[in-house]
């Protein structure tokens, strides 16, 4: 990773004081998820941000970038891709492609009707025994974040951009539709309960 990479402090879109540890938060939520018999295959974070400070502080033989802006900086151990997946729910990948999937804080901003497809299309990308890794905020933590968007604690660019709020059986139906097996879904909270963690096998 380049030296301007690395030193970059710019985590999402907008201003927010509480962005960078927000980031670090999710981003060690995400690494203690992951088995270490996964970390030899390939990883896909789905919605990284410009500057992917998920891909940067993870372990992976090969590392791949969904997102629909351009990287900041350079980034020569991320393959990236632009899309948008408000607009094209198709990955560019082949099937079993991957070992991990990650969208860390995501779902949030993609439009509800197209959610199943963007769920049936990690289950086709992941290798049988893959994971599939998620965190979105609360449902009930919503004001809550607009009032802190409004204080400047996190970025209002962002959460002007959040389509909808999820529950824990919500996701659960999600990837249930998505050929998921609900024995194989885990679920859990995270920051004080403002932000929930799913996990999904293949």
């Amino acid at each position: 990773m380049s030296t301007k990479l690395r030193n970059r402090n710019k985590y999402t879109r907008g201003n927010g004081l509480l962005e960078p540890i927000l980031a670090r938060i999710r981003a060690r939520r995400a690494n203690r998820l992951i088995p270490s018999s996964l970390r030899a295959g390939r990883v896909l974070d789905i919605g990284c941000g410009s500057y992917p400070y998920f891909l940067s502080h993870t372990a992976f033989k090969e590392k791949y970038a969904i997102e629909k802006g351009p990287p900041v900086g350079s980034l020569p151990e991320v393959d990236w891709h632009h899309l948008d997946l408000n607009v094209v729910t198709r990955l560019p990948f082949p099937d079993s492609y991957f070992s991990v999937v990650t969208m860390l804080a995501v779902v949030e901003h993609l439009d509800p009707a197209g959610l199943v497809g963007v769920f049936q299309e990690i289950y086709r990308v992941l290798e049988k025994g893959g994971m599939c890794i998620l965190t979105t905020p609360a449902a009930w933590s919503d004001p809550l974040l607009a009032l802190m968007a409004r204080m400047q604690l996190v970025s209002a660019e962002e959460i002007d951009e959040h389509e909808y709020t999820y529950t824990l059986p919500l996701l659960g139906w999600y990837f249930g539709s998505a050929g998921f097996e609900l024995e194989k879904v885990n679920f859990g909270y995270f920051e004080l309960m403002l932000n929930m963690w799913a996990t999904a096998e293949r």
